[in-house]
């Protein structure tokens, strides 16, 4: 999603720039700036996904929580291979359908003139042609639960043992995924939740827990659960405790205190995000391309502070149950060894 932050003085000017990127942009791209766009994103990979602890968990989990074939099975940054195949038509044929003033919305935000904005938006954008050949999202629908537990065992260079896993939620937008939201908060949003109460300050089995929800449309959201264990913990330690806790809470549901402070803390982000223009342009965009009415940006904290204590305990028994997880489970292993030194040195050769 391309966006621009300038002074409001500047906000024609940054038109001028979006609408020269949409429109022009296709008759700029040959081979040679192809290639130096695939090595960016080939870096990119590098960094926040092969050559960092634990980089690939995500791309890991979602392969397994999704199946094959399923449009969130695979990461949208793609593969080093996926990156090699692409070829410079595929990528003109991608531009030439979505990147287009009919597959397009266009937030806004701050202290500007609307009349006069909106002429700037018709006198750059009203000349760039609509295109068509834009396929209908395929279906992400599955069914609610996953039925078994789905587990990998990763044997990597990390710091530390480590146990993730990704349960299948209702689908963002719904009441049901606010529900799962607040959950998740209460088991897993930041130092007074009950796994890191469990995890980190009683048990001192592991060094950090987490569990958060990643909002989907048009398929499962995720709950994501992140435990690193402490020392030379076993993770079946760590799972053992973790079941335990979700087990504890499908049953009795979250105390008032703890709704209180859930609700308070999404809410708290809900105005994080709105606080700055370009976190308040990207909610609006997000509203109006998943559910066709930017407004909803406005009102979503609403909708999470009228959910009750029974609803978030009907989720939680709902979904965070062991037939509904993909596991990835991390094991340690020693760095590889550097070049084994000569034993032969030549003679003369410092020792």
């Amino acid at each position: 999603m391309p966006f621009e932050t300038m002074p409001t003085h500047q906000v024609e000017l940054a038109l001028w720039l979006e609408a020269d990127r949409m429109g022009s942009l296709l008759a700029a791209l040959d081979e040679e700036s192809m290639e130096n766009q695939r090595d960016v994103v080939k870096n990119e990979r590098r960094q926040r996904y092969d050559n960092v602890p634990y980089g690939t968990a995500f791309e890991k989990l979602t392969a397994l929580s999704y199946p094959e074939g399923h449009p969130y099975h695979h990461t949208p940054i793609g593969s080093m291979a996926d990156l090699d195949a692409a070829t410079l038509e595929d990528a003109r044929a991608f531009f030439r359908t979505y990147y287009a003033p009919n597959n397009a919305v266009l937030s806004i935000v701050g202290d500007i003139d609307p009349e006069q904005t909106l002429a700037w938006v018709e006198k750059y954008f009203g000349s760039i042609p609509s295109h068509d050949g834009k396929q209908p999202p395929r279906d992400g629908t599955l069914p609610e639960i996953i039925g078994e537990q789905l587990r990998e065992v990763v044997h990597e260079e990390v710091p530390a043992r480590a146990l993730m896993a990704a349960y299948r939620l209702p689908h963002d937008g719904t009441r049901a995924c606010d529900a799962a939201d607040l959950a998740l908060t209460v088991l897993g949003g930041g130092e007074s939740s009950r796994l890191h109460n469990r995890l980190v300050r009683r048990d001192r089995t592991a060094v950090a827990a987490g569990f958060g929800l990643l909002r989907l449309a048009g398929a499962p959201s995720l709950g994501w659960l992140d435990v690193k264990t402490s020392g030379g913990v076993e993770v079946e330690t760590i799972e053992a405790a973790v079941d335990e806790e979700l087990a504890r809470f499908a049953e009795e549901g979250p105390t008032p205190e703890e709704m209180e402070r859930a609700q308070a803390q999404l809410e708290r982000e809900w105005l994080d995000r709105l606080g700055t223009v370009a976190g308040r342009a990207d909610e609006l965009c997000r509203y109006a391309v998943l559910f066709g009415d930017p407004q909803l940006a406005l009102t979503a904290v609403g909708r999470v502070l009228d959910i009750t204590a029974d609803e978030v305990r009907e989720a939680a028994a709902a979904a965070l149950r062991p037939d509904n997880r993909a596991v990835l489970v991390y094991e340690p292993i020693e760095p590889a060894e550097d070049a084994e030194e000569a034993t032969d040195a030549p003679e003369g050769a410092d020792k």
